[in-house]
């Protein structure tokens, strides 16, 4: 089964990105055709900074790869080192009906957050479809929010197969529900969009504000709480071992639950779980020349596959004359 899943530079990947998405693609690696991309086309929708943009690429990739990606054990690649995906995006767009685009929720949910409306925005989920349509992905690991993409990815592939014969993969969603989103510091879903993330490899006085900055009530520390509605809680458990967690669980049912002492657990929890990946990641970008190295091996790869599925196309379309 091939697996495929990317995820954006557009800023420092965090805990919701490794519990969401990253953790889930690296337990794959034994057991799978395993497919893992930066996005870095996506994150054109939002990051208009050469240095912040290219300086994420690298950092996103050394966050994989010290986290246990083996390049060796899958393809992992830049999105755009592999220029076949610009061409199928376009051939997929005069297929993509309006009225699919139209009511996809991410676009007016950003546009409401204040990100600026292009038309790279609006047809973010066309080039999200040639991403898994050009490596034929069976399954694709998405959170709740991107689930909707995949259907219209899965639209129009069965569109594409329909008018030109049989093409494509439709491809599967794979949603974790325990993971699939994962809250941020004030509640809503993390997102770097929000403002309202736990970076995965911040350490120190960074780290430890962003876990005192995390949302709770007023309820007494005396007085029973109910952690399935509790922000703290949800990241808590994320770290926490079984027994522990059965015992916090137990301080916010019958009382005794204090959120400073929590965030201050969550705080050491967080370092340890990440202190081995941070140190692999400091020597990884020690030398990013060999990070950019990795990842056009890797973009080599992914090109094989590309090829040949752009090529069909191509001929099925009529642009093979």
């Amino acid at each position: 089964m091939r697996i495929l899943s990317g995820i954006q530079p557009s800023g420092k990947l965090h805990i919701g990105n490794y519990f969401g998405m990253m953790k889930t693609m690296i337990s794959h690696m034994e057991n799978a055709d395993l497919y893992v991309f930066i996005v870095d086309l996506h994150a054109l929708t939002s990051v208009h900074d050469r240095d912040r943009l290219a300086l994420g690429t690298v950092e996103a990739a050394a966050d994989f790869l010290a986290l246990g990606l083996d390049p060796d054990k899958c393809t992992f690649w830049v999105q755009s080192d592999v220029p076949e995906v610009c061409e199928l995006t376009w051939v997929l767009s005069t297929l993509a009906p309006m009225g699919l685009l139209e009511r996809c929720h991410s676009y007016k949910d950003k546009i409401a957050k204040g990100i600026s409306p292009s038309h790279g925005l609006f047809s973010y989920p066309v080039l999200m479809a040639a991403d898994i349509l050009l490596y034929q992905a069976h399954q694709v690991p998405v959170g709740k929010d991107q689930k909707q993409h995949l259907e219209v990815a899965r639209d129009i592939a069965q569109k594409f197969n329909h008018e030109f014969g049989e093409t494509f993969v439709v491809p599967e969603p794979a949603i974790n529900e325990q993971t699939a989103t994962v809250p941020g510091t004030d509640g809503q879903k993390m997102s770097k969009s929000y403002g309202n993330t736990i970076p995965i490899f911040m350490e120190g006085k960074g780290l430890k504000k962003q876990i005192m900055a995390i949302q709770t009530d007023a309820t007494p520390v005396e007085e029973p709480k109910n952690p399935e509605t509790c922000n703290l809680f949800k990241i808590f458990a994320l770290f926490a071992s079984p027994e522990r967690l059965a015992e916090v669980r137990s301080l916010y049912i019958n009382g005794g639950a204090a959120y400073g002492y929590l965030k201050l657990e969550l705080l050491d929890l967080i370092t340890d779980h990440f202190a081995e990946a941070r140190a692999r990641k400091k020597r990884f970008l020690d030398d990013p020349g060999e990070v950019r190295n990795i990842m056009r091996k890797g973009a080599e790869k992914a090109r094989l596959k590309a090829a040949p599925t752009l090529e069909l196309v191509r001929d099925r379309v009529g642009l093979n004359y």
